[in-house]
């Protein structure tokens, strides 16, 4: 006879006399499990995580039972890094990371799974037995991280938006070990309603938690099972029960393997798992089962793994659990081990910890298991009474942290924050005010409807029960990267684990001693998030070093970013060096990002070696894209890197001749159609013709054909205002069209009245044209003063906000450009601007004797060959005629009495030719 028939027994005629025989299925299906569960050779130990029950059940049964060998549901590949939880401040999380991925989408990287780990879980406390004890075996059964993404739908995963809170942990995926929550959302609504709860964490604290504090051994792990049982059984199926079986699957054939292989007694070991996992009913459960279970082999992927830092917030936001939970749990923890005396287990050297004797006593063999669940259920839980002590110590204290924060608290609030927690608690049904009871009141009576600050009365109240607890990786434990950044700027006398920001004040000329540590905060300013690493003063860029420099520094506020580098790379130089590379060879990669690469190359690392390269990229990225949007960041960068290398170079690297060599012809080929298309701005085409225009003398020098631009620009036809008057600058620039003919045709536009409307666009056309054609910026201000003096103030104001919106929007970089050219051409003074007369419509002064022209060997030559002074004049604009020159010569006695003075230089020529 079974030990459970009784109780099944009497839920079998309870469900057929209220809910027939669906229910009665459900209702003895729950202690069938049960009763499997316990009778099952294997220990089973089923906890919940995070459970401060499931902490102090764990503690007195591992002092009881000291098994010698401990099978823990967490992922087997990060076995090797729980050793080094002795080096931590606990919070933290285990972490497997991967950003070369193979045998998964693309998409899915950087691929990455934490498995947090607080001190009040039956988890850590499994785990530091384990460790601290001699002969005591760890054996982790879960699937691996690899497993994980491989029985994951193969859809991407959601990026979930994490709060600062919850930043700890990022976009990681989440091992919950034990997770214990009803996967039946009307069984969690029904729950929450009827236990007058806002959070199922509250609904768990308030129904099991107390409850099963100090209850024995036998009732929590019956208790446990059942809740998992019903879980499990009102779960309507789904991809996430068929992933839950296959780890159930999975995790008992690791462990048959293992007991095969080492030949432990089972009655030696335990099975920690969680409460839902321990009502499994795949046929693959017990080690009496013959089922076989096929393992898939792992991926290609190379996963790197370490220990980040972790906090009480983070465990909250990744695993959705209610703002504060964790900090209470580790509040009820630290009550219950007062209370109940217990020494739990803990690492030796274990940071932010209290050293704790840990005596094992004599071990102590179990009896039969007696049914303790007819008891738990038959009667109402003995809860405590109030500690109004404690009660009163909460109120006090809360009113006293809201005062600090701006809130106008007093005395009575405190009473009625009092006050109200029993009340509350009373009409909730409650024996004693919980921590949950105490923050509905504490915002009623003291928040009501406003915040004066940064923070929330809940959260001051989270402050008051525990706290936002952080976690901290020790130095050993890093990777070999994290490390050298420490010991790199260590001569900054900074405490680089703290999480506040510290200040470094760096004189680089006092103290040359600090340029390492300044060319390293750099890289990190690079790689880590803006808040990390951020300067006050001093500036790095191309040929730029700074004297003097200050830091902002808070590197302990993100270890995690720090230690994530190290999966990349042995130093910052290999990581910035990978990053670089990753960021050119990326199938969206452009010229622009290439170039960009290289500038941060030349910037952060120095040498040509890697600059070379990425420039050889950008070369080969140019001249495949078809495309120009990015033509002005194209400019403004190749600009930037040939001033630099001229200036600090011998000669250009061969990659630069071979950009400008291919833009030019790339860009040549691509004018025509950038002239005519929609979607390509005029600001797009100017940087074309800056790139051109600037590029010429070096691109023709180097093989290029001048008459493949002038034909790209006769073939250009351009419909849209700004682009034909830039269009018309271009052909200014290359001769093909006067300066005297591109006044004739703007005159002629001014005139036009159908045209004057849309005389803005053209302006804006010329003001881009600044970039390609400098010499044009007196011509713009001279086209802008003719429509503001001409055009009367019907005309003028209707479009002069679309002018100034133009100019803000397309061209603000050449405004300032626009406004020094009109300084030098109008007046300084206001008294002047009366008898100011514009260069443009100066009138023909009054005409003299024009004076004979000088004679001589330059004027025979010049009047001899007149076609190129024609030439010049007419691209000039200049009118004018031949003058002859003078009669019988001009006087030179001042030529004939210095070289007489001085006859020195004259003979040495002379025999110089001679």
């Amino acid at each position: 006879m079974s030990t459970f028939d009784p109780l099944r027994e009497q839920l079998t005629q309870a469900a057929r006399e209220f809910g027939g025989d669906v229910v009665s299925d459900v209702l003895t299906g729950l202690v069938d499990d049960v009763d499997r569960a316990l009778r099952e050779e294997l220990e089973i130990f089923p906890v919940c995580h995070h459970s401060p029950a499931s902490a102090l059940a764990m503690v007195r049964r591992l002092r009881e039972k000291q098994p010698k060998v401990i099978y823990l549901e967490l992922c087997e590949d990060l076995q090797p890094l729980l050793t080094e939880l002795r080096n931590c401040r606990l919070p933290v999380a285990v972490q497997a990371f991967a950003t070369d991925i193979d045998g998964f989408p693309a998409s899915w990287a950087p691929l990455s799974v934490v498995a947090p780990i607080t001190e009040a879980s039956a988890e850590y406390q499994a785990i530091s037995y384990a460790l601290e004890t001699p002969g005591v075996e760890l054996v982790l059964v879960d699937r691996s991280t690899d497993h994980v993404f491989q029985w994951a739908p193969k859809e991407e995963p959601d990026k979930k938006e994490h709060t600062e809170e919850g930043g700890l942990h990022g976009d990681a995926v989440g091992v919950e070990i034990g997770d214990l929550r009803p996967r039946f959302a009307e069984l969690e609504e029904h729950l929450l309603h009827h236990g007058k709860v806002r959070h199922w964490s509250e609904w768990w604290d308030q129904y099991v938690e107390q409850p099963l504090a100090g209850a024995d051994y036998d009732t929590y792990r019956q208790v446990m099972v059942l809740i998992g049982s019903l879980f499990r059984r009102l779960d309507r199926g789904g991809d996430r029960l068929s992933v839950d079986e296959d780890r159930e699957r999975y995790m008992w054939t690791r462990m048959r393997e293992h007991l095969a292989a080492s030949g432990a007694d089972p009655a030696d070991c335990l099975y920690v798992c969680g409460a839902f996992h321990a009502a499994s009913r795949v046929e693959q459960f017990g080690l009496r089962s013959t089922a076989s279970f096929e393992i898939s082999p792992r991926a290609g992927t190379k996963w790197l793994y370490g220990l980040i830092p972790s906090s009480h917030s983070a465990i909250e936001a990744q695993f959705g659990l209610a703002s504060g939970s964790v900090s209470i749990a580790a509040a009820s923890w630290a009550k219950s081990l007062t209370r109940s005396k217990l020494t739990p287990f803990q690492l030796a050297g274990q940071k932010g910890a209290r050293k704790r004797a840990a005596k094992l006593p004599v071990p102590v063999a179990r009896g039969e298991v007696a049914d303790r669940l007819t008891g738990f259920l038959s009667k109402p839980p003995a809860l405590d009474e109030m500690d109004e002590a404690e009660l009163l110590g909460w109120s006090v204290d809360i009113v006293r942290l809201a005062r600090r924060n701006g809130y106008l608290a007093s005395t009575a609030d405190a009473i009625a924050v009092f006050e109200t927690s029993i009340l509350l608690a009373g009409m909730r049904n409650r024996a004693r005010p919980t921590p949950y009871d105490f923050q509905d009141a504490a915002v009623t009576c003291i928040e009501k409807d406003v915040v004066p600050g940064r923070r929330d009365v809940r959260r001051l109240c989270e402050i008051l029960l525990g706290g936002d607890r952080v976690g901290e990786v020790g130095y050993d434990a890093m990777p070999p990267l994290a490390r050298d950044v420490y010991d790199r700027l260590a001569p900054l006398g900074l405490d680089l684990e703290k999480r506040t920001i510290q200040r470094a004040l760096l004189d680089l000329n006092a103290n040359p001693d600090l340029v390492p540590c300044s060319d390293l905060l750099w890289k990190l300013r690079y790689l880590l998030p803006s808040d990390a690493v951020r300067p006050i003063m001093g500036e790095r860029g191309l040929g730029e070093r700074s004297i003097q420099e200050s830091w902002d520094v808070a590197f302990g506020k993100h270890q995690r970013s720090i230690i994530e580098l190290g999966y990349e790379g042995v130093t910052i130089e290999q990581v910035l060096e990978q990053r670089l590379r990753r960021s050119v060879w990326d199938p969206k990669a452009t010229a622009a990002v290439a170039l960009a690469a290289v500038e941060d190359a030349v910037i952060f690392l120095g040498g040509r070696r890697i600059a070379d390269e990425l420039g050889a990229r950008a070369v080969e990225l140019l001249a495949s894209e078809r495309s120009v949007d990015d033509a002005p960041e194209v400019l403004r960068r190749i600009r930037r890197l040939m001033a630099h290398y001229r200036a600090h170079e011998p000669e250009l690297p061969a990659w630069c001749e071979e950009f400008a060599t291919s833009g030019y012809a790339h860009y040549c080929t691509l004018l025509p159609t950038a002239f005519v298309a929609d979607d390509t701005g005029v600001r797009q085409v100017a940087a074309m013709l800056g790139f051109l225009f600037s590029m010429e003398s070096l691109a023709i020098s180097l093989g290029c054909d001048r008459a493949q631009l002038e034909l790209a620009v006769q073939q250009s036809h351009p419909e849209s205002p700004a682009k034909v008057a830039l269009l018309w600058a271009a052909r200014s620039q290359l001769g093909l069209l006067s300066q005297a003919e591109l006044r004739e045709r703007c005159d002629e536009l001014l005139a036009n009245p159908l045209v004057v409307p849309s005389f803005p666009h053209y302006i804006i056309g010329f003001v881009q044209a600044m970039e390609p054609v400098p010499a044009l910026s007196g011509f713009v201000v001279e086209v802008i003063s003719k429509a503001f003096g001409r055009l009367p103030d019907r005309v003028l104001l209707p479009w002069l906000p679309k002018l100034i919106t133009a100019l803000r929007d397309q061209a603000g970089e050449l405004v300032p450009v626009l406004v020094r050219e009109a300084g030098r051409t109008f007046p300084g003074t206001l008294g002047a601007v009366d008898s100011w007369v514009p260069p443009w419509s100066a009138r023909p002064a009054a005409a003299t004797p024009a004076a004979p022209a000088a004679s001589g060997p330059v004027a025979e030559l010049l009047m001899g060959h007149p076609a190129a002074c024609d030439a010049v004049a007419g691209l000039l604009g200049c009118e004018g005629s031949w003058q002859a020159p003078a009669a019988g010569g001009a006087d030179h006695g001042e030529v004939t009495a210095l070289l007489a003075d001085h006859p020195e230089p004259a003979l040495a020529v002379a025999g110089l030719l001679a």
